[in-house]
């Protein structure tokens, strides 16, 4: 059935390239980096105790993605589409997990400072396009089987709830 959906889906363009771009780590980190930084920066000017936690919280965090994914690349050992060639390794997907951490857990950082909804609600969209639009890029590119997207959300719904419950505790 991953194969089905996937040969009806693939559909290689450089809209789509660019989409899977975005789950890059030279592109996700460096925002990630910015939010984080923005955030420790006027927390520290706010007086807060403990300023910078929520960012080395999240920073933590994004460390671990290659902590987790790389491993069970290794473990499950799964070939990818055919586009890529001979090889395993495609499961799960790497670029959506980096992806869903970064704009994810910039996102949980950030949200306290937002005031309002017509400020959280149009940050809150574009975080759920990015990790939307980045697996739906390589898919489309054929990088991907789907179900190597699904299980990166898995991991990182996960990772994600984990950093909500320690932020929440603060």
């Amino acid at each position: 059935m991953d194969e089905r959906l996937s040969d009806a889906l693939v559909d290689r363009h450089g809209f789509a390239d660019f989409l899977a771009d975005l789950g890059n780590v030279t592109v996700a980190v460096p925002v990630m980096t910015v939010v984080l930084l923005h955030v420790a920066v006027r927390a520290r000017r706010a007086g807060r105790d403990r300023w910078w936690v929520p960012s080395v919280a999240a920073g933590v965090l994004m460390l671990l993605v290659p902590a987790l994914v790389i491993p069970l690349k290794e473990l499950i050992d799964r070939p990818g589409p055919p586009i890529m060639g001979p090889g395993t390794g495609w499961y799960p997907s790497g670029h959506t997990a980096t992806a869903c951490v970064a704009y994810g857990g910039a996102l949980l950082v950030l949200w306290p400072w937002l005031r309002g909804p017509r400020v959280r609600g149009p940050i809150a969209l574009v975080c759920v396009v990015l990790n939307l639009a980045v697996p739906a890029g390589l898919i489309r590119m054929g990088y991907h089987w789907p179900l190597d997207v699904v299980a990166s959300w898995c991991l990182c719904a996960m990772l994600l709830f984990a950093l909500w419950l320690f932020l929440r505790r603060r």
